[in-house]
Order: structure tokens, then sequence, then C-alpha cells
């Protein structure tokens, strides 16, 4: 697989690479990133031909705007696709979002004293949108998704959808998408209302092929490209040993040894289970992109090597006989 191809991003007349820089680890996920090796991340990708950058206020409640905006702002601005969210806004004095505390992990340590506020209005959304220009610095935002409405569905249907597709209509940004966690609301987005891409993180993956039976032939057959982020589901594929994290939080011990017999079945055929695990969902020809969320430069190379290795199709053949794989998800 070639990760600097460019690809059409929907009917959006958008071309993304198929692979891009997720940068929630360069706001510092889980631990302190410093600024030096955020930027030399940034400029590394963009040496290896990536060309497609997600983002969000919540990442590093603002870091990794920033960071993101100051290292693309000497690019040619017609060169990258850029992707950051709404949803919360960034405000001072605001409590804690408990969500942010799972399982005891402390998903932001170091951040800025600010908090991220749900809100999915209106008027909202159109504030979320000019606080990310403002940290971003950069002109133009092309893809804007309504981030984790879990329990907002109604305010963001009827709200951060309606203000998002003005900015569609008017020529502001070129995308409308949604990005979440998990498959049911996605499903529902895509039959209420006109997206154009989503974000799934976690849902399609070696671990979680939750996604295949309804949401990715549904986003096939209206167009909606799918993007994926969270290809290791937070640690567990690149590592399954106890105290490793699964969707942000501790991996649960049923999970852990699922993970496990997948690792073992790499081994026997000498392939890293990073490898399975990157190169899995990009089969599926509803995937048109996936997000590398590396937090150094050698994290950013070893992935981008190991989407390039050639993996043996008898690997796939013995993931689906072990019932680790569906038998109806395509595989490379």
């Amino acid at each position: 697989m070639e990760s600097t191809e460019e690809v059409p991003l929907g009917g959006t007349g958008l071309t993304v690479t198929r692979v891009g820089l997720g940068t929630a680890a360069l706001g510092g996920l889980y631990e302190v990133v410093a600024d030096e090796a955020a930027r030399a991340t940034i400029d590394r990708a963009w040496e290896l031909g990536l060309r497609f950058f997600d983002t969000a206020p919540l990442y590093g409640h603002g870091l990794s705007e920033e960071r993101l905006g100051a290292a693309l702002a000497c690019r040619p601005r017609g060169d990258f696709v850029l992707a950051t969210k709404v949803g919360r806004l960034l405000r001072a004095g605001a409590p804690p979002d408990d969500s942010q505390l799972s399982g005891g992990l402390k998903r932001w340590p170091g951040v800025s004293p600010v908090n991220p506020v749900f809100d999915f209005s209106y008027d909202g959304v159109l504030r979320s949108v000019e606080e990310s220009l403002e940290r971003l610095g950069l002109g133009r935002i092309d893809v804007l998704h309504i981030h984790d409405p879990d329990e907002h569905y109604e305010q963001a249907r009827r709200g951060a959808y309606r203000a998002l597709d003005r900015l569609r209509l008017d020529g502001t940004i070129d995308a409308v998408g949604a990005g979440m966690n998990q498959v049911e609301l996605l499903v529902r987005f895509a039959r209420d209302a006109d997206f154009d891409c989503f974000l799934l993180a976690g849902r399609y993956t070696l671990l979680d092929q939750s996604a295949l039976a309804e949401l990715l032939p549904l986003c096939l057959e209206r167009g909606i490209a799918v993007i994926l982020g969270g290809l290791f589901n937070s640690g567990i594929l690149a590592d399954p040993r106890p105290g490793i994290t699964y969707d942000y939080s501790l991996a649960p011990p049923e999970l852990l040894e699922r993970a496990r017999r997948i690792d073992a079945v790499c081994e026997r055929h000498g392939v890293p289970l990073k490898a399975a695990a990157l190169q899995f969902p990009l089969a599926h020809p509803a995937v048109t992109s996936v997000l590398l969320g590396a937090r150094s430069v050698a994290e950013l190379e070893e992935n981008l090597a190991l989407l390039r290795l050639e993996l043996p199709v008898e690997l796939w053949h013995e993931l689906r006989a072990e019932r680790l794989v569906r038998k109806d998800a395509p595989t490379p």
C-alpha cells in the first residue's frame, strides 16, 4: 500500500492521501509531548508525503490545533487537506469533563487551564469554527466533523449539522463530517442528513469489526468517505499486555485475551501485530484514508514502514479460521 497515494474524499472535490496524520497524541494524549518533538513529527510527515492532517479543539485543549497550524503555516495552502472538529468549546473556569477521566487515566496531562464544554448548537458551532481558525492561524478549514455527539444527537442534527451545511453551501468549507467512536449514531446521521465523510475511531479494526455489517455498506451506497482512526484501539493492538488501554480506558480481560490470540497468529506467520492492525482496515472499499496517531518521528516512520510490509495471505486465512476476523471482511 502506498501511503502517499491521493484519492478523492467522496464527492467533495478534495483529494487526500491514503494515510493522514492524526494529532491527538501531539496534543499530549496520556503524556506530555514537547513542542520540538511535535513540530518534528509534523514536519517529517510532510517530508514523507502525507498531505492529510486531522486535529480537534479537544486534543490538548487547543494545543494540537496550535501546533498543527504553526507547522503548516509555511506550506502552500492548496497542497494539503486540514480537518478539525466542532461540538466542544474551550472555556476557562469550566468544570472538568468527567468523560475525559475514564478508568482513572488522565487523558490530557499538562494542558492549559481551560476545559471543553459540549455545545452542538448552531451558534456554538459557528463560534467553535472561529476559535479553531484563530488557534490554527490559517485562513481556511477544509473538513469539519461533528465531534462525539453521543448524548446530544438531536442538538447535533438540528444545530451543528445545519451550521456546517450552511458553511458548505457558502463555500467556507468543502466537507461536512462526523467523528465518533461508535457505529449506531453514524448510521443515523447517514440516513438523516447529507454527510460527505465520517471519521470512525476504533470500530473497524483487527479487534473490532462492528462497522462491517451496516455502516460501511451504507457509506458505500451513499458515497460517504470513511476515514479511520484508532487502528490500535488505543494501544491494545500495538502491545497487548496487562495495563494497556482500549478505547481510552484500561483494557478488559476478555479483549486483552482476544488481542493476544490475534498476536499469536501473527507470530506464527512472522508478522508484527502492528503491521496486520494497520493494513487490515485499508482493504475495505469504503475506507478512503486512515490516520496515524504518532507522537514522535520514530513512531511515524515505524508505522509507515509496517504499512509497506508484504503480509502472507495465509495470515488472513488463519485469522478467519480462528474466528478472529469476520468471514465477510475484505483482507489485503
